[in-house]
């Protein structure tokens, strides 16, 4: 297995002035060349990433778990101003739990700010969320720009397998089956009690088993 670090994270190179969701697929595309690889799974930005990687290479399969699809603006994208505000002015714990909040991942006014700021300086998971918390702004103005009908991906030739999970915000559940009914060879799987950060963060194991499935 092979992990793909998007711009900007881990030892990837930044975003830089050019960046886009093309920049991505290429990338990933020149991971699939040297590894040899037919197979992506990509979860939320990076679902996205791996559903335009198969519009752009017959694949062996795809998996995108909630894939960052935006249907007819779908995707809520205005608190992304006053995020980019906060972070200018050096408020990152701010910024965090506005994106977070208004993406519908905590209820508002559930994460205290000084929690925040010192989970972000005092333990590594909050320090890495830290660091990349400038690269969400440019993902999701790519995010808002690949927004349309959803009938793009009926060029999707690979087989795909959709996963979300049931405590996940409506958004994110509801473009599934759209996509199911779009892309000519997928299929959807439910779980009902997994949250959008089961992959990486509250179930990975439980992911993994159903993608073995």
């Amino acid at each position: 297995m092979h992990i793909v670090e998007r711009r900007g994270r881990g030892a990837s190179p930044p975003q830089g002035p050019d960046y886009g969701l093309d920049q991505e697929v290429a990338d990933t595309l020149e991971v699939l060349d040297e590894t040899g690889s037919g197979q992506v799974f990509g979860h939320s930005y990076g679902g996205l990433v791996a559903l335009h990687t198969a519009l752009r290479r017959d694949l062996d399969r795809v998996i995108a778990y909630e894939p960052g699809v935006s249907v007819h603006g779908s995707m809520p994208t205005d608190w992304a101003p006053r995020y980019e505000r906060l972070l200018a002015e050096g408020k990152d714990a701010s910024a965090m739990i506005l994106f977070l909040s208004r993406m519908g991942f905590v209820p508002d006014g559930g994460m205290p700010t000084l929690l925040v700021w010192l989970l972000q300086r005092l333990t590594a998971e909050g320090r890495a969320t830290r660091e990349v918390l400038p690269t969400i702004v440019r993902e999701f103005q790519e995010v808002r720009a690949a927004d349309s009908d959803g009938s793009r991906y009926a060029g999707i030739t690979a087989p795909t397998l959709l996963l979300g999970g049931g405590r996940s915000p409506a958004y994110l559940q509801e473009v599934l089956p759209l996509l199911v009914d779009t892309i000519p060879n997928a299929k959807l799987v439910m779980a009902p009690k997994m949250d959008h950060n089961a992959p990486d963060l509250s179930d990975p194991k439980a992911v993994a088993e159903l993608i073995r499935a």
